[in-house]
């Protein structure tokens, strides 16, 4: 899918629709694990100095099978060089498909919980729940969201993040 037709091109828009006022920039890169995304942060703060961060990543962690430890030190990484440069840091919660076994997959996705409440970052859902099962809206694979899907999934995110960064100063 084309960057232009990710959800994050349309979070700005749904964003003024709840009423808040920002530059969103699309840092992410389709594949990107936890370790990927630790690579290119320091440049992208450094490029756009943000003011929020929203970290969705750990999927391609999951679905490589990485130790839940190491996707949370990366995470935990990720938060402090946000944090570190000024940037108040969302995190996401992702999930992995239960095929990963129930010990797996609870420690993946325990490991955020735990995160937002050890680092206090907001933690908003996971943004698929409520589309998985929707074949009009998911890719063959069952793990992507059609381009169809996109701005509902702006949408949901913009409703979870506006009143965190409207409580913000």
């Amino acid at each position: 899918m084309a960057q232009n037709q990710a959800w994050p091109t349309f979070l700005s828009d749904e964003l003024k629709h709840q009423g808040v006022e920002v530059e969103t920039v699309n840092g992410s890169v389709s594949g990107d694990t936890t370790g990927n995304g630790l690579a290119r942060l320091p440049q992208l703060l450094d490029q756009h100095q943000p003011d929020y961060v929203l970290i969705e990543l750990g999927a391609n962690d999951g679905l490589r099978g990485f130790p839940p430890n190491l996707i949370k030190q990366n995470l935990t990484q990720l938060i402090n060089l946000s944090r570190d440069n000024g940037a108040e840091v969302i995190l996401m919660q992702i999930q992995v498909p239960p095929n990963y076994g129930r010990r797996y997959t609870q420690s993946f996705e325990q490991l955020y919980p735990t995160l937002s409440e050890e680092k206090s970052v907001p933690l908003i859902p996971f943004f698929l729940a409520q589309i998985i099962t929707d074949d009009s809206l998911m890719m063959q694979d069952g793990l992507h969201p059609k381009p169809d899907a996109q701005p509902w999934i702006a949408e949901f995110v913009a409703e979870n993040i506006a009143p965190i960064i409207k409580t913000k100063p």
